[in-house]
């Protein structure tokens, strides 16, 4: 029983990361249509600027935020500099600007950073707590609330505030969000910001458990997409239930088959559903007139 609750707590600590890059997918996905393969170095770059800065003797309370900016900044700087010049381009152009970015991004973190593997101490230290014959971490905790904490802070924002509503409704149709007077490139870069900021946060907040090096991400994002595709495409429900399956999944298949084979598992998962259920947990089935 006690082997159970560990493979579960570590699951649920690995999922909630998930979960969260996930929510990036789906906030950018929903804004543009575009899903952003370079949302897992938003991670990375969170995870390694709050280590560099710690490192240097920046205080934690500190570091945390400016990693979270940074991230954000670079997040902005995609859509500008990448996304928004490509104007009407299809959307598989727009893919691959994307998967061109993330391989970018590499690069600058390899030179800016290192090739290290990085961590820091827990928020709360790294005495683990006891609990039915199981031990948990305290930073997976922060982790796991932080997720819901976003999750719940962005369908406030999405659905109270007048920027919230502008991505709603350049999601829903942008032709007629620009008939009503929504600034749609706006919302856009506001969706792009807000995806980054999330990834950097969730590095943050991950790093002292998982650890974080500059070519982390391309690994973070599949199993992030896996999470959003098992969830259902565009559903933020789905991306949080989609994330703690996925950390689920991958920690019984880790425990009771091999750890040889936990990241296959993930894309096992995408495989099923693309065959199974391609609309995922949570999407909703579209049918188009001809």
């Amino acid at each position: 029983m006690s082997e159970l609750l560990q493979f579960v707590l570590s699951g649920v600590t690995v999922g909630a990361i998930y979960a969260a890059v996930a929510l990036g997918f789906t906030l950018i996905y929903n804004a543009s249509g575009v899903v952003n393969f370079a949302q897992g170095e938003f991670v990375v770059i969170g995870g390694m600027t709050a280590a560099a800065l710690i490192a240097l003797g920046v205080p934690v309370i500190i570091a945390a935020p400016l990693a979270v900016i940074a991230g954000t900044l670079v997040g902005i700087a995609l859509y500008r500099l990448a996304i928004k010049p490509a104007g009407k381009a299809p959307l598989v152009s727009l893919v691959i600007i994307t998967i061109g970015a993330s391989i970018f991004l590499r690069g600058v973190m390899q030179v800016v950073f290192d090739k290290q593997i990085h961590r820091y101490e827990g928020f709360s230290g790294d005495d683990a707590l006891r609990f039915l014959g199981a031990t948990l971490l305290p930073q997976s905790l922060w982790i796991i609330g932080g997720s819901f904490v976003v999750f719940a802070a962005l369908a406030w924002f999405i659905g109270h505030t007048h920027a919230g509503r502008g991505i709603r409704a350049t999601a829903s149709n942008r032709f007629a969000a620009v008939l009503v007077g929504i600034n749609t490139g706006r919302a856009m870069n506001l969706s792009f910001a807000l995806s980054a900021g999330i990834g950097a946060l969730a590095g943050v907040l991950a790093t002292p458990v998982t650890f974080t090096s500059y070519d982390a991400g391309v690994l973070m994002a599949l199993k992030g997409f896996s999470a959003t595709m098992l969830g259902g495409v565009g559903s933020p429900a789905g991306a949080l239930v989609g994330g703690f399956a996925i950390g689920l999944i991958e920690a019984m298949t880790a425990g009771y088959i091999s750890s040889d084979y936990k990241d296959a598992a993930a894309f096992i998962v995408i495989l099923l559903v693309l065959f199974v259920m391609p609309q995922g947990l949570f999407g909703r089935r579209t049918t188009e007139r001809v």
